[in-house]
């Protein structure tokens, strides 16, 4: 790997580590990842790991053992329920990703600060103390009730908002229309939200690393070492992206909500109120995640057929406002997690 001058790594590893063999790794192990606060984090079956630069240009990483519920029980390694499962799955673990990105930063500052002020810095004190914070009570109730509020934030925007607009329009009464609407909207407040995010710099950065991290895996997909200079000539734009999944999501809620809405007066013998339409919605929402989820998967596997490339592409023009060409310390931060 092309190093950077003065760069360090510190892993923190929870129970073991293996060395995966690169080759089995490239035909074998699909890979996901996310961008955090300067840095990646990257995931394959069983392993998770997340590298992050702290301001000096040390590289703190973090590895652990994680084994989907999905392959854990039998029953929940089918398609649609496996997709639905790994959805929420992924929300904790990159909340999780987020949190110990943060804390390496908030280290790192505050250790600075000792420094300027001719205290002790705490040295490897402080790193054994970041790796540790994910065991702590205080921070399992600090992640919960950030994926609480966040998750709640989330359906009151993009999920009880387009429903209230599409009533005010008077579609109510068409399953159809009143869908067609609200989808319409949906996906005007995820544009707006997205093109709004990426005009602020700190997250730019983040816009970057996932840059980075798509970057890497391609190189990797491509039997390609990993190195910065063939990672750079590498495609930011991945099929098997996040907010591909998004777009996805929010195409897919228009059809089954239709549906839906549609059956509600065949079942229970009278149309629905806004609150009775925004409470089936919410039912269904791990149905959507789940059919999103293998439609995604496929499109990967599939993604240089004619026809896929046709239906991926919208979801690679949104890559183009998340994702950012990343510098070279920001590809080998991705590499090195992968």
């Amino acid at each position: 790997m092309q190093p950077v001058r003065g760069c360090l790594v510190t892993f923190f590893c929870t129970k073991g580590a293996q060395r995966v063999d690169r080759e089995q790794l490239t035909e074998d192990l699909p890979v996901g990842g996310q961008a955090v606060i300067e840095g990646v984090m990257m995931r394959v079956p069983g392993k998770i790991v997340t590298a992050v630069r702290k301001p000096d240009d040390e590289i703190v990483v973090r590895e652990s053992s994680y084994v989907s519920l999905a392959k854990r029980t039998r029953w929940f390694d089918i398609p649609v329920l496996r997709g639905g499962i790994a959805f929420f799955e992924m929300m904790i673990i990159g909340m999780q990703a987020l949190n110990f990105s943060a804390e390496v930063q908030m280290k790192a500052e505050e250790a600075a600060k000792k420094a300027a002020e001719g205290l002790e810095s705490g040295g490897e004190g402080d790193e054994e103390e970041i790796g540790g914070q994910g065991d702590s009570w205080k921070t399992r109730l600090s992640l919960a009730l950030t994926l609480v509020v966040s998750f709640g934030i989330g359906i009151a925007l993009f999920f009880f908002l387009p429903l209230y607009v599409a009533q005010l329009t008077g579609s109510a009464r068409d399953a159809v229309q009143f869908n067609l609407v609200a989808g319409m909207v949906r996906m005007t407040l995820l544009l707006l939200y997205l093109w709004g995010v990426s005009h602020w710099q700190e997250i730019r950065r983040v816009f970057q690393y996932h840059g980075a991290e798509h970057k890497s895996i391609f190189t990797l997909e491509a039997g390609d070492d990993l190195t910065v200079a063939r990672a750079r000539e590498s495609g930011r734009l991945h099929p098997r992206c996040g907010t591909s999944f998004l777009l996805i999501v929010v195409l897919l809620s228009i059809v089954v909500f239709a549906l839906a809405d549609s059956a509600f007066p065949l079942v229970f013998g009278h149309a629905q109120t806004l609150l009775q339409r925004f409470a089936t919605h919410l039912c269904f929402l791990p149905l959507i995640a789940g059919i999103s989820f293998e439609l995604l998967k496929f499109s990967g596997r599939k993604r240089n057929h004619p026809v896929t490339r046709v239906l991926i592409a919208p979801g690679l023009w949104l890559q183009r406002i998340t994702t950012r060409e990343p510098s070279d310390d920001q590809l080998e931060v991705a590499l090195v997690a992968l």
